[in-house]
């Protein structure tokens, strides 16, 4: 009988250190939230492979929101849309932010500048297309418009994610100096000064980051060296489909990865 009550009171008590681990554990830990926003360069364009629930956005498996979010275990909001302007990620992409929001990423600007249609008419004969004015006007855009626009962007974005860590993600040089495409006649003054916007671009939106307390991802330095017609491409030249073309390939989504996955932490 005394054996008995022994175990008994051996059995409580190993009970009682279970419940007490049980209670003192608490809750396991949320899957933190993740948004990603942004245009074709944060959809993942250029790399060839879309989920076809995303239609026209063309968001990747391999864009570096997707890649990132599997290396920090979160739960990914991928809102990113080719073509998309500030106003539309404004507008149209930050459904599903909130206060639990953990990190959000954005990646717009190129767009608003009209970047794309700037490098067809680089990529022209000079006969054809006026270079110097199509830059020229990005560049007033850049510096005169943009500004504006990222700011309402940005006051949106705190709004929605109250205590996220916000990560601006700028753009990479495109050029070498070099042409290596036939159907192109991109001359070193053309890449030279598509380059010089490009940077135009990532100084003034890594100004309007800062005044809103966000970080900011230069890709500029990573890419030297595996820019359009370098031996190493992260960039795709003129391609088929024309879409693909001056975006990042999965090697240029990767590099992009490994330089944002620092601030999601």
């Amino acid at each position: 009988m005394r054996r008995s009550i022994s175990a008994g009171i051996a059995g409580l008590a190993a009970a009682g250190t279970f419940v007490a681990m049980a209670v003192f554990a608490g809750p396991a830990a949320a899957t933190p939230q993740y948004a990603a926003l942004g245009d074709s360069y944060a959809s993942g364009v250029g790399s060839r492979t879309y989920y076809s629930s995303s239609g026209s956005c063309y968001r990747s498996p391999y864009a570096y929101a997707v890649l990132d979010a599997a290396r920090v275990a979160a739960t990914l909001t991928f809102n990113a849309c080719s073509g998309a302007k500030a106003a539309d990620v404004q507008n149209k992409q930050l459904t599903g932010l909130t206060s639990s929001t953990r990190w959000v990423t954005v990646q717009v600007g190129g767009n608003d500048a009209n970047f794309s249609s700037v490098i067809t008419t680089c990529a022209e004969p000079s006969w054809l297309g006026n270079c110097d004015n199509a830059v020229a006007n990005a560049q007033n855009i850049i510096r005169n418009t943009l500004p504006g626009r990222l700011d309402a962007l940005y006051s949106a974005i705190r709004a929605h994610a109250t205590t996220a860590s916000v990560t601006v993600v700028g753009y990479p040089r495109l050029f070498n100096g070099v042409d290596c495409n036939a159907a192109t006649w991109f001359s070193p003054h053309d890449e030279s000064i598509l380059n010089q916007t490009a940077d135009l671009l990532d100084s003034t939106t890594a100004g309007r980051a800062s005044a809103h307390g966000f970080a900011f991802v230069n890709p500029e330095q990573a890419f030297i060296g595996h820019a359009v017609c370098d031996s190493v491409e992260w960039v795709n030249g003129l391609s088929n489909p024309l879409m693909e073309s001056y975006h990042p390939n999965r090697s240029g989504q990767s590099a992009y990865a490994n330089l944002v996955d620092d601030d999601l932490t």
